[in-house]
């Protein structure tokens, strides 16, 4: 981390990455970092560029910048595993580039990289960053908040069984620094009425499989029909999430381009093995994938069967 602090006051020119389709932990990471460096070093240029997200746009709208500003520039990625999921891909024309990451490193593209694939969220990485440098680094409320969302959003509001007692103390730490958590509850508990109909129709056609790996095949024309955006459509895999005989579920997306992704969730059975099958990958309990086509459909869904039906058998032994 010193080292990072140390490339941080070498460049004037600062700006901050994150994935493609931002959740709340990329655009908290993002902006949590974005608002320590501005309150820290008031005289350097500092931005965020990438992808928005409107389920937490209240913290902050990355904008893509021009190419001029990468010249001489130092590029930090955070919550990006992958260089070919950056929001903005630019990095190359930086001319040094740092990783902030907590999934398992699967690409290697910074100068420097930092991953700690056991913290639960990359926001609680960079409160401890600052909590490290604190006598050096400044916070704000905007920093504060914006690393809340990030940490309180990735463990499912303190629910997953990657929360440790360093989740908690990062929590406190943005408590004391301002956080109000009524405001941030009020932005991230409420959901349009398209959403809430979508959901009934996840509830009403989700599919299980004989050893129980519940799914949900979202199409285009059902997003269409519903007036949804590709992120709620997304976020409806927690819909299913509670299912007593169901410890894997996931949604398959069909995306502009007859993309198709898979969002994999798991409360149980490591995921990501299956999810690098599919052009993807991530946490044990949290991943994503890719079909190629539709045909590919149910070769998956009997690969995740299995997975399901040989975890409850361990159980059971």
């Amino acid at each position: 981390m010193e080292y990072i602090l140390n490339k941080i006051k070498e460049f004037n020119r600062i700006i901050i990455h994150g994935h493609q389709r931002p959740d709340g932990d990329c655009i908290g990471s993002q902006y949590g970092l974005y608002n320590i460096l501005k309150e820290s070093f008031p005289e350097k240029e500092i931005y965020v560029t990438g992808e928005v997200s409107e389920y937490v746009a209240f913290v902050g709208r990355p904008t893509l910048i021009d190419d001029e500003l990468f010249n001489g520039a130092l590029s930090i990625c955070v919550d990006c595993s992958r260089k070919d999921r950056l929001g903005d891909g630019r990095v190359d024309k930086s001319s040094y580039v740092i990783k902030i990451d907590h999934h398992p490193a699967e690409d290697q593209y910074g100068d420097y990289n930092y991953v700690d694939d056991n913290a639960p969220a990359c926001a609680q990485i960079i409160m401890e960053f600052y909590l490290k440098f604190k006598d050096e680094l400044k916070i704000n409320q905007e920093a504060a908040t914006a690393l809340y969302v990030g940490i309180s959003t990735d463990t499912g509001r303190f629910k997953f069984d990657s929360v440790t007692s360093k989740t908690f103390i990062a929590a406190a730490k943005l408590l004391d620094e301002g956080v109000n958590l009524s405001y941030v509850d009020n932005h991230l508990s409420v959901e349009t009425l398209e959403s809430l109909k979508l959901k009934g129709w996840c509830l009403s056609n989700f599919k299980m499989t004989e050893n129980g790996f519940a799914y949900i095949i979202m199409k285009r024309e059902t997003i269409e029909e519903f007036g949804v955006s590709d992120e709620d459509a997304a976020a409806q895999v927690s819909t299913i999430s509670t299912i007593d005989k169901a410890p894997v579920w996931a949604i398959f997306i069909e995306y502009p381009g007859n993309e198709i992704r898979i969002r994999l969730r798991s409360r149980g059975p490591v995921i990501n093995d299956l999810a690098s099958k599919y052009q993807g990958g991530g946490h044990p309990k949290a991943a994503g994938a890719h079909l190629e086509t539709w045909n590919d459909l149910d070769k998956f869904l009997l690969e995740a069967d299995n997975l399901v039906k040989d975890y409850k058998k361990s159980l059971a032994n």
